[in-house]
């Protein structure tokens, strides 16, 4: 009986055995890895994974899955440096554009996101088009009309940079000593917990995720509960990349590549289900809050980021085993 009790508290506990055991870990070997400061930079650098892992888990519990966010957080990135440019740079994007609140060039960024995300989950919902594959078909259209849109005169395809003070210090600036990054990820994950569980929408998108033909005979508008994570998973990529360019003051079209597979796995190891029906908003910040700290950890005690690649990968495949476990006896 006690063999059983622990073994059901290793199996709902793993994700965070795991991290404790990982910060253990490298503080034995830098005991300096455990401070206010490192917390805080750890923080700052998983604000963006936080946001693509949000919109991909509403995708996911919806059943489907968005491989174009890496890709949007560059687009958005870009079309955020470009109109958030100092009027007297030298290699001003747009030549003769005044300087604009920060506003603009976040709003316009999230725009251009929710018009694709709405284009991604038309073409597979109505189109019939499996997710993945409509996934990396409208990646490297993204990418492809990312690199033209940095070909133009004057830029000739070179990072941007030369933003706004307003805009840099949305990336590095703080409040009461809270990075503004934080706050937008910590905003972000309240809002996507009261979409998914105080909402009509949220049960209508778990209802879709469980059974979507189930969904449909009860009345529920399928397509719309499509278009709308889709859009959201989306505006949140182009949120994301506004970010990036902010905090590191540059931005290209290869900015958040990859990044899909980081946030398709936080919220995979944080509990949520490929079927579809299945996941959660802690979950899925564990999951991102993981692989941060594996990648800041390994670097921080000088280790090669090769093995970032060997940790990620066993944690990937021992946490969904776990999960496919606990599941398969709850069932």
């Amino acid at each position: 009986m006690k063999e059983k009790k622990l073994s059901k508290f290793l199996v709902d506990n793993i994700l965070y055995i795991c991290l404790i055991l990982m910060i253990v870990i490298i503080a034995v070997i830098s005991p300096s890895f455990v401070s206010v400061r490192v917390l805080s930079d750890v923080l700052i650098q998983s604000a963006p994974k936080i946001l693509l892992a949000m919109g991909m888990l509403v995708v996911i519990v919806a059943g489907g899955m968005d491989m174009t966010v890496g890709r949007l957080a560059g687009l958005g990135a870009v079309i955020s440096g470009t109109l958030a440019q100092q009027s007297t740079y030298y290699l001003k994007f747009w030549p003769g554009l005044p300087e604009l609140p920060i506003i603009v060039p976040i709003l316009v960024s999230i725009l251009v996101g929710m018009i694709m995300g709405a284009i991604t989950g038309t073409i597979i919902s109505k189109l019939k088009v499996p997710a993945f594959l409509a996934g990396v078909g409208l990646q490297l259209i993204i990418y492809g009309a990312n690199l033209l849109l940095l070909k133009k005169a004057p830029n000739n395809s070179q990072p941007l940079a030369g933003y706004t003070e307003s805009f840099t210090k949305f990336g590095t600036g703080a409040i009461f000593g809270i990075n503004y990054l934080i706050i937008v990820a910590v905003a972000v994950m309240v809002l996507a917990y009261v979409i998914l569980n105080k909402t009509t929408l949220g049960r209508n998108i778990y209802a879709t995720g469980g059974n979507r033909e189930a969904a449909k005979v009860a009345g529920i508008n399928v397509y719309r509960i499509d278009l709308f994570v889709y859009m959201f998973c989306a505006a949140l990529a182009a949120l994301a990349g506004c970010m990036l360019a902010a905090r590191t003051g540059s931005a290209n079209a290869s900015y958040a590549e990859g990044y899909e597979m980081d946030a398709i796995a936080s919220c995979i190891i944080g509990g949520a289900s490929f079927t579809g029906g299945i996941g959660n908003v802690p979950g899925a910040f564990l999951g991102v809050i993981i692989f941060s700290v594996i990648s800041y950890g390994l670097t921080f005690v000088g280790l090669s980021s090769y093995w970032q690649n060997i940790a990620k990968g066993v944690i990937i495949i021992v946490a969904v085993a776990l999960d496919m476990r606990k599941y398969a006896t709850q069932k």
